[in-house]
């Protein structure tokens, strides 16, 4: 039903050999006047849930919802390379479809690694990091104390480096769950402490867990405010 209340349809971009499908929402996706908005979601989400929310939190941009490769009807197989070439196909696309105007990208749990990397490489005006991690190996580390996780892990989303290289000028809020149980929320503090002070903002949500942070209020009006500031 969330759905249906708004302007919702999808647009194709191409990455390479892979064909990406996006959701675009709200009335404003086809406004080259409008600011627009990336979501990266966490890993296998229905990125389509957010629709109806996304589209009241944020109603003056133009906003596009990304299902990774090889999830929601786009080709491909994942991987951490294949997701970093998809977001800068995807920010370009979205870029030219909407130019001159700012670019907000979200990121959710696996997503906050992809937006870290986009946010290093292109212009990014907001970044919204949600229940984020440092690095993946750092999470593993603290579900698999026992294991060479450091060694056995391919894909690393290592996105503390990037942010201490110094390679991201957006503004950036980060939400951390204080209950996670997926990510703990000590991955989350480790990236908000390498960012300078003055660049970045943090919400706890105390009792939240991975998965709930959307049923606090404080969630999407918190970056409403940020992403609209």
């Amino acid at each position: 039903p969330a759905i249906e209340r708004t302007d919702l349809g999808m647009l194709t971009v191409e990455s390479g050999a892979e064909r990406l499908r996006l959701w675009r929402v709200g009335p404003r996706t086809d406004d080259p006047a409008a600011a627009a908005l990336i979501y990266f979601g966490g890993n296998a989400e229905s990125v389509e849930g957010n629709a109806g929310d996304f589209a009241s939190a944020f109603p003056s941009h133009a906003i596009y919802l990304v299902n990774f490769r090889g999830y929601g009807g786009s080709t491909g197989t994942p991987s951490e390379a294949g997701f970093f070439t998809d977001a800068e196909a995807i920010h370009d696309a979205v870029a030219a479809r909407h130019p001159g105007r700012g670019m907000a990208v979200v990121g959710r749990s696996l997503g906050s690694g992809v937006a870290t990397y986009l946010a290093s490489v292109r212009e990014v005006q907001r970044l919204v990091l949600v229940t984020p991690f440092d690095s993946l190996v750092n999470v593993a580390r603290e579900h698999f104390r026992w294991l060479p996780v450091g060694l056995l892990l391919r894909d690393r989303f290592e996105s503390v480096e990037r942010v201490r290289a110094g390679r991201i000028r957006a503004q950036t809020l980060i939400v951390i769950a204080n209950a996670d149980e997926v990510v703990p929320a000590a991955r989350g503090e480790a990236l908000a402490a390498a960012f300078p002070a003055a660049q970045v903002q943090v919400l706890r949500l105390a009792g939240a867990q991975h998965n709930s942070v959307g049923m606090f209020p404080e969630y999407l009006r918190t970056l409403s405010l940020f992403i609209s500031g």
